[in-house]
């Protein structure tokens, strides 16, 4: 049987059959750098059989740039699969692109019109055929009913199961009608927890039956092609791993107990979950053993890839990592391959404004004060989360949209002297409107003396938020996208 040699592709771990060397390319995706160079590391992975590639904003400068860059891909390799996360609202990557403008999925769930969350999603799907990128690591299955959790939030559509579940099945529907590979994450679900695995380790401490798995039986009832998992630590399940890493819950729960037969990929291996306790190489081998069909790279360094299939390939050579576990995987991704990874040749149009309408049906769908004219606007968030897409986007822009006399003052991020910024704004404010604008102000203290501090001085004014509803707050656009601040504006302005 052939077997890879360093001299073959410069690249080679010795040692390993042609197939079996492939299979292990097949279970990477990788992020790169750059917008129309392809790097010459990630030209000769895609030759070895490289199953994906993950844009992100820093690949991203405009449409045609995007259409070229997903064709030069395929011309190295029409198998290979190119993914990006995709969820809408402030959540996305494609803002240069064109991106069509859609509200975070809470603000779907509010509105409670699948077949409006369809439109949005199909919107989103067909944009992505357009540009040749035909996985998206979307919809968000987690349900959001943990106060303190500060990753999922809006990126839900709920704390509902059911809810959640009717509009998974939308969007999933939605998305492989365009010929787009949906995934639903992250499995077994993040809502539960009150840190963000970016950043370190995650836990969900509920018994099994309290474990939110409604949602995931769901998608995978509906047909859902890719599943992702969480980087969380399941005491009820698994005590010891999170669950990418752990075998019970991917081949026990998923595989076996949920019948899931699709690609299941990891979340990125860099994320500090796994990185920080593991590392990203050893997670790869982690992952792989314990039932991940892919696992994702997402850092542009490369050398982090050629690290990870390394430690997989290591693993294999020595038998720690059965050659049969990761041929299974490889099989899968073929399969995934087959049905997705070349783009339609002609893409029909989308309802551009299904993204407004489910906005504005969102922020209107509780009473809200009358029109606030030539107001001063303070929008209180904190700094973009460096895992995510941020366009941008400010409430006081889209104010002004609506209303030329509105004023404002934008925050990202805690001020070095909220006292100064608050008597500033009051300053500004005089004599006019004031608009306080928080986003999830309970997990962000600042904002919450910031805001108070301004509503003691001028209790007239209209309080609202930007992320997930708080009490007292008069309106909320359950959510940071262009479309929810600029239905937040309207419903201010009585536009």
């Amino acid at each position: 049987m052939p077997r890879v040699t360093p001299s073959e592709h410069g690249l080679a771990r010795p040692g390993l059959p042609t197939d079996l060397d492939e299979a292990v390319h097949r279970c990477l995706v990788a992020g790169f750098d750059g917008t129309m160079t392809v790097p010459d590391t990630l030209k000769r992975l895609i030759d070895r059989g490289l199953g994906g590639v993950i844009l992100f904003t820093r690949n991203v400068r405009d449409a045609e740039q995007v259409r070229r860059l997903t064709d030069t891909l395929r011309a190295f390799r029409p198998d290979v699969l190119v993914a990006i996360d995709n969820e809408g609202g402030g959540i996305g990557h494609l803002v240069g692109a064109g991106a069509p403008e859609v509200p975070g999925s809470w603000a779907l769930g509010v509105v409670d019109d699948t077949r409006l969350t369809a439109r949005c999603a199909d919107a989103l799907a067909g944009h992505l055929a357009s540009l040749g990128i035909t996985a998206s690591y979307a919809p968000v299955a987690d349900l959001q009913h943990q106060p303190r959790n500060p990753i999922v939030r809006t990126r839900s559509f709920g704390a509902d199961p059911d809810l959640v579940s009717r509009h998974l099945r939308a969007w999933i529907t939605a998305t492989e009608a365009r010929g787009i590979a949906s995934c639903a994450k992250h499995f077994p679900g993040h809502g539960g927890t009150v840190t963000d695995s970016h950043h370190e380790t995650a836990v969900d401490p509920r018994p099994y039956d309290e474990l939110d798995l409604g949602p995931f039986r769901a998608a995978v009832a509906a047909g859902v092609p890719m599943l992702m998992s969480a980087h969380v630590v399941f005491p009820a399940l698994d005590p010891d791993r999170p669950a990418t890493l752990s075998p019970r819950i991917l081949s026990g729960l998923l595989r076996d107990e949920l019948g899931f037969d699709g690609v299941l990929v990891s979340d990125a291996l860099e994320m500090k979950a796994i990185a920080d306790r593991y590392g990203e190489a050893a997670g790869a081998r982690l992952a792989l053993a314990a039932g991940a069909d892919q696992v994702i790279v997402a850092v542009p360094d490369l050398g982090t890839t050629l690290a990870c299939r390394d430690a997989v390939c290591e693993a294999l050579g020595s038998g720690a990592l059965p050659a049969e576990r990761v041929a299974r995987a490889a099989a899968r991704v073929r399969r995934l391959a087959e049905r997705y990874a070349t783009p339609a040749a002609a893409v029909a149009d989308w309802d551009g404004a299904a993204g407004l309408e489910a906005a504005r049906l969102a922020v209107r769908s509780r009473p809200g004060p009358g029109p606030v004219r030539g107001a001063h606007v303070v929008d209180l968030f904190p700094p973009p989360h460096p895992a995510l897409n941020w366009g941008g986007e400010d409430l006081l822009t889209e104010l002004g949209a609506v209303d030329p006399t509105a004023t404002g003052t934008t925050v990202a991020g805690q001020p070095d002297d909220p006292a100064a910024l608050a008597a500033a704004v009051l300053r500004r404010a005089k004599g006019v409107p004031l608009v306080v604008a928080t986003y999830d102000a309970g997990l962000h203290p600042w904002q919450v003396h910031v805001r108070d501090t301004l509503l003691a001085a001028r209790p007239d004014a209209v309080r609202v938020s930007t992320g997930m509803p708080e009490d007292r707050d008069v309106l909320c656009s359950y959510g940071r996208g262009r479309a929810n601040l600029r239905a937040l504006a309207e419903a201010l302005t009585g536009a």
